[in-house]
């Protein structure tokens, strides 16, 4: 997929570009193999606010600029940043948190985010994209989650989402070795969803964003939050929503157009209202 790389200062930061109804959002910091410093959390936040509330936008897609996704955190610069009381935000899928990082509020995103990894996805990375919604992982992925090594605790979902893909023994032996693992058993363990020969990674995500954008939207948020609700809190509580969910949907200008489009043979043209 032909897309241009905007150069970034030192810090590294989140370019974003909008191709019609899709947001792409690119971790670019090539030169440090896209090392997370404090001001790119806070612009990927910035980010995933703008996905959600711009009308406009129906998907996201993150991304990486360079042969890797993400190497992880800049730990000279986060420990610094830590020292002096801030906190890197978890990669746990939410607009914005922790507070401290200069954007106000707590808010998880609605909309459905695609990931396309390659390279090296240490970490934050592997984080990153089990907060996303689908993950298209390149064949030359690295995966690691190494927070032990370091003395630290992964706590941006892994000890979350691990368990909740692949079961607690997978988790417990990436979690726990820090050891490193390929596209192939990343797939195997549900984290990723396709694999895709290096270089074919953001086409592929893509191709699958221009799917689902393609959908009515208030039905792709909604079923999107009830699968999330279902895993948090349970099928009875997922459950609960089917019928005042399924109203507002049917009483839609969406669901209209999707009744006049099967009658007159079209494609929908879908609003979000």
């Amino acid at each position: 997929m032909d897309i241009q790389t905007p150069t970034p200062p030192a810090e590294g930061c989140i370019s974003t570009e909008v191709r019609g109804p899709i947001l792409l959002i690119g971790i670019n910091r090539p030169a440090k193999r896209n090392g997370w410093t404090p001001a790119m959390f806070r612009q990927l936040a910035e980010a995933y606010t703008r996905l959600d509330d711009d009308p406009d936008l129906r998907v996201g897609v993150l991304h990486a600029f360079g042969d890797h996704f993400t190497a992880g955190l800049d730990l000279p610069v986060i420990s610094e940043f830590v020292k002096k009381g801030g906190v890197a935000i978890p990669a746990d899928g939410t607009l914005v948190e922790p507070h401290n990082m200069g954007v106000p509020g707590y808010r998880r995103r609605t909309k459905p985010l695609v990931a396309a990894v390659q390279g090296i996805c240490f970490t934050v990375g592997i984080e990153l994209m089990l907060a996303a919604d689908i993950t298209v992982a390149a064949d030359n992925c690295r995966f690691s989650q190494l927070e032990v090594a370091r003395n630290i605790m992964a706590s941006g979902g892994a000890t979350l989402r691990m368990a909740e893909r692949a079961g607690m023994g997978n988790a417990m032996l990436h979690l726990l070795t820090a050891d490193e693992f390929d596209s192939a058993e990343a797939y195997r363990l549900n984290f990723v969803q396709k694999v895709v020969p290096a270089g074919e990674q953001l086409g592929a995500a893509f191709a699958i964003a221009e799917r689902i954008a393609a959908q009515a939207p208030l039905a792709v948020v909604a079923t999107r939050l009830n699968v999330i609700k279902a895993i948090e809190q349970g099928p009875l509580a997922a459950i609960e929503d089917f019928k005042p969910v399924q109203q507002q949907l049917i009483h839609s200008e969406d669901a209209a157009e999707g009744v006049r489009a099967f009658i007159e043979k079209r494609p929908p043209r879908f609003t979000g209202r």
